[in-house]
């Protein structure tokens, strides 16, 4: 009896470079390519679990150490009190160059296994060789001076996808904060700095993350940009109350821009209650992609794993689980067109429409 085809996985998010940055060491890039670390992905994994490649995150942690992305309180309390503080101008910038510096020499040991791709056909060559394909993202744009020239300098280091804000205010707008229940409507949207930072990558042709903007930021991108929408890594707010995912009302304007949603697998943003727990059925996931699937039809739906950053279904585990959720996808009678549109193909196409 032959085994079900393993179908490629572009992930729309992941958190691996802050990983091995807080991990240390001069063998943090090894520990990514030969395995065995603690952690939700890394090339052994990547390899029996499909993921072929994805947007790698660079995301700077508060000064007050806070892990960053799931800190989820399961009850109303004062959205104020939950918002990361600013992080120092030297000090954000070095953490980039730091974590940037471990991407380029992931992929400089890894023999060809893994390549920075900087564009669509570069991706499609790794896809095509069986090579890795790493996209530089940047969560949250703290290290972006007023005049953008480090934008400049990030951009020929090969960054194509930037988040104007984690969920922590900048320069340039406002992030929501961990909260279930609330609406992501939480406050102001881009300030006028970021509405010159979405003219600036729209120039360069970099991919704008709707991820941790609040619901005001996400209206003031869709007024300005002329890029599709995308929000790398959020789920559906009708299902999970949570103030980081998405409305009906955002995810059809996502599809009307021939944009893209990724399914996060964060279990604090999939369940009802905002809880992480790993004992989380992975059915869930189903569940997200199918409501969004509705809204934001079968062009504008993918995956954003949150690997390294997020508790997980056990049901997927680490990255090596990936295939566990397109047997499901199977069992839901989702053919095999469908399923490669959520797993990559709309991924692709989303990347050629922007780059």
């Amino acid at each position: 009896m032959t085994s079900p085809r393993r179908v490629p996985i572009f992930d729309g998010h992941n958190d691996v470079l802050l990983r091995l940055y807080r991990r240390g060491g001069t063998n943090a890039a090894r520990a990514f390519l030969e395995g065995g670390d603690k952690g939700q992905l890394d090339l052994p994994m990547a390899r029996e679990g499909g993921f072929a490649g994805g947007l790698f995150a660079i995301f700077v942690p508060s000064s007050d150490g806070a892990a960053g992305p799931n800190e989820t309180p399961s009850r109303n309390v004062d959205a104020a009190a939950l918002v990361a503080p600013a992080v120092e101008l030297t000090v954000v910038q070095t953490t980039v160059f730091r974590m940037l510096s471990l991407l380029l020499r992931i992929e400089r040991e890894s023999q060809g296994q893994v390549r920075v791709c900087r564009s669509v056909g570069q991706i499609q060559e790794a896809l095509e060789d069986g090579v890795l394909a790493a996209v530089l993202h940047l969560e949250g744009a703290e290290a972006i001076d007023p005049d953008f020239e480090l934008l400049d300098v990030l951009y020929a280091a090969g960054l194509r996808s930037l988040g104007p804000v984690w969920s922590r205010p900048n320069a340039f707008g406002h992030g929501v904060p961990f909260l279930c229940p609330s609406s992501p409507d939480t406050g102001p949207g881009l300030t006028d700095l970021g509405k010159k930072l979405i003219g600036a990558c729209n120039q360069l042709r970099i991919l704008i993350d709707l991820s941790h903007l609040n619901e005001g930021g996400f209206w003031d991108v869709a007024e300005i940009s002329n890029a599709p929408l995308v929000a790398t890594h959020s789920n559906a707010h009708a299902l999970s109350p949570h103030s980081r995912n998405l409305t009906d009302r955002q995810l059809i304007a996502i599809r009307e821009t021939g944009g893209i949603a990724g399914v996060n697998f964060a279990t604090s943003f999939l369940r009802a209650d905002g809880r992480r727990d790993a004992d989380t059925p992975i059915e869930l996931v189903i569940d997200h992609i199918e409501h969004m699937l509705k809204h934001a039809g079968e062009d504008g739906v993918g995956l954003g794993s949150d690997f390294d950053g997020a508790k997980i279904p056990a049901g997927i585990g680490n990255a090596a689980g990936l295939q566990n959720l397109v047997e499901v996808m199977r069992t839901r009678d989702y053919g095999e067109p469908l399923i490669e549109k959520i797993c990559f193909r709309n991924w692709l196409r989303v990347l050629a429409q922007t780059w």
